[in-house]
């Protein structure tokens, strides 16, 4: 084909123009209800681990289909899943099943996605102690008396994808950190009495974090970017005694310590080391179950860190089909169907330049709509994410 000369420089023109976005990273947080007690068949007393193992190796389960379909649409770099169990015994691990057995094949025409690098760690929730921590009078190793709520160990857990190498060596998990060992942790009383809620043998033996705490280390270009990932309990299926308020409240303090060099002397490692966050950039992410207006909101938690000094909550991820689902004029920001903004990607301040954002929440005239129309089509909660520039160190 022969090309006149003002083609060839417009063509010219066109491909030498620097690709501004080429470093442009795309971070994203899903908790993807993919625990094994939101797939038991109906009427089972036992919840098993097995339940969802099964459905991951087979990747036919369309809800599951559905979640991937939604990652493969939105297409992230990086994502942390919550509520995905962790299975200690499980080999290949559940979340390589996941990704091979539904990221890595199209689901309704979409480009497969796929995620060499995984991180997924041990997390409190299911994990018995000897304690009646619910104060129900019974120490039946029931929900209420794990580390972390839940029915077996790993139920709720984390799980971490990239497509960028990670500092495997260099992550650091917060998940032993015992609660007492905060300086000022908001305590929790017996309403009645007014006496500590926990025993003393207790209250030196419960850790804070409900789930654990991550920093995971990512290699981008040969510049480091520090994935901080929790979920904390939600405030709320507790009594007036609050306990899980104020754990949530603390779960979400330890992260804002760790950011702040001052305040961060206390805080150690399941590896003993202590102290803070060392390094430039970040990006906060999880299901923080922590609202920022509204009636959810509680004052003075999640300002912990949407306030703070390091970060940047400049740019609110937001959808259209979240404004469309309530009457409130901040409703676009709603990250779950019950109607608030739970779940964060929050960036540093500091060596990244944000691009924009968004909530994946089709409205219902769209064909996609399809994916969220209920919780059992995907999850209760939105995928949420960034995109990002890692700014020069």
């Amino acid at each position: 084909m022969i090309m006149n000369k003002t083609l060839f420089s417009l063509f010219l023109a066109i491909f030498s123009l620097p690709n501004v976005y080429a470093d442009t990273v795309r971070v994203a947080t899903f908790n993807v209800s993919m625990e094994a007690s939101n797939y038991q068949p109906k009427g089972a007393s036992e919840h098993s681990g097995e339940v969802l193992l099964n459905l991951l190796e087979s990747g036919e389960h369309q809800q599951i289909r559905n979640i991937a379909e939604i990652i493969q649409r939105v297409a992230p770099d990086i994502i942390l899943l919550n509520e995905f169990d962790y299975y200690p015994e499980a080999t290949p691990t559940a979340v390589s099943l996941f990704v091979k057995n539904y990221l890595n094949k199209s689901q309704q025409g979409q480009t497969a996605i796929d995620y060499p690098y995984q991180y997924i760690a041990p997390v409190n929730t299911g994990v018995a102690t000897s304690f009646d921590l619910d104060n129900n009078g019974e120490k039946t190793g029931n929900a209420g008396d794990a580390y972390g709520w839940g029915m077996y160990p790993g139920q709720y857990g984390m799980a971490f994808l990239s497509r960028y190498p990670i500092d495997v060596a260099a992550v650091r998990t917060f998940q032993h950190f015992l609660w007492r060992d905060m300086p000022d942790a908001l305590q929790i009383t017996k309403p009645a009495s007014g006496e500590p809620w926990f025993a003393p043998q207790e209250w030196a033996a419960v850790r804070l974090s409900s789930k654990s705490h991550w920093d995971i280390p990512v290699t981008i270009g040969g510049k480091k970017l520090h994935i901080l990932a929790m979920h904390p309990t939600p405030p709320t299926f507790d009594g007036p005694e609050d306990s899980n308020g104020k754990r949530n409240h603390d779960e979400i303090r330890l992260m804002a310590d760790y950011l702040t060099p001052q305040r961060a002397e206390y805080i150690y490692d399941d590896n003993g080391e202590k102290g803070g966050f060392a390094g430039q950039r970040f990006v906060l992410l999880g299901d923080f179950n922590a609202a920022d207006i509204g009636d959810k909101h509680r004052p003075g938690v999640i300002e912990q860190l949407t306030e703070h000094p390091l970060v940047n909550n400049s740019v609110i991820p937001q959808s259209e089909g979240g404004s469309e689902s309530a009457e409130e004029s901040y409703s676009s920001r709603f990250t779950a169907y019950w109607g608030a903004r739970a779940d964060y990607v929050l960036p540093s301040k500091q060596g990244l330049t944000v691009q924009g954002g968004g909530v994946f929440w089709p409205v219902k005239a769209s064909p996609l709509y399809r994916l969220v129309k209920d919780r059992q089509s995907s999850s209760d909660h939105r995928l949420v994410w960034i995109d990002v520039v890692l700014d020069e160190d």
